[in-house]
């Protein structure tokens, strides 16, 4: 295991506010587009111009996640499948946390959800909602992330960080800090170096650079 590291958090990018969306919470990313929840509508973002491009009318009061083809959105107590093109719930299954979720992410077959307040990230069955593992934290969760094997999450309890941990013991690898007033709430990485970090009742989107590990694994 290597050291863990602290360092600030380098904001490349600030997004927003956007109007009609005065909230961000989950975030995720298609390839090209930034999506974004914004409470009422499904948002997504073009990087490059920072403009809105889409949006899709779904309840999106907390994460999001992108498997290759679909959207998943947490909604109250459930978690909805949805199809980018149309809009339209595929399938519905049982958010772990009962309506106190918070992020989202897609890896490796499976989906992870935050649970903010119980400190805990759950992975589990994308087609029944039954939970396969559980990771502790010591932090409330809000955004969560896998990119390159890394799971990533946002907390807030504080001050904001976005934190690299062990997805087998929790352990806390990489803190990112973020500026004082600042929140994070999703969490979603590009095909890049970047983690997009949503901003919560600030209604902005945070692009922050993701350090590189060297060599080896940590």
């Amino acid at each position: 295991m290597g050291k863990k590291t602290d360092q600030p958090a380098e904001i490349v990018r600030e997004y927003g506010p956007f109007p009609g969306a005065p909230h961000v919470h989950g975030v995720s990313f298609d390839g090209s587009r930034v999506w974004f929840a914004g409470g009422e509508k499904l948002h997504a973002l073009d990087p490059d111009t920072g403009q809105i491009v889409r949006s899709l009318d779904v309840c999106c009061d907390a994460g999001t996640a992108f498997d290759g083809r679909y959207l998943f959105q947490i909604a109250d107590d459930r978690i909805q499948k949805i199809d980018p093109a149309t809009g339209a719930v595929l399938s519905t299954i049982p958010a772990p946390g009962g309506g106190r979720d918070s992020g989202l992410a897609w890896a490796e077959g499976t989906l992870w959800v935050g649970q903010y307040r119980d400190r805990k990230i759950h992975q589990i069955d994308p087609e029944t909602g039954a939970i396969l593992r559980t990771v502790e934290s010591n932090r409330f969760v809000t955004g969560v992330s896998w990119v390159d094997g890394e799971l990533w999450h946002g907390t807030l309890e504080g001050e904001s960080e976005i934190r690299r941990v062990d997805p087998e013991t929790g352990e806390v690898l990489t803190r990112l800090i973020m500026p004082k007033g600042t929140e994070v709430s999703g969490l979603e990485a590009d095909n890049g170096d970047l983690l997009y970090a949503g901003g919560g009742k600030s209604g902005r989107i945070r692009a922050v650079r993701r350090p590189r590990r060297r060599s080896g694994r940590s």
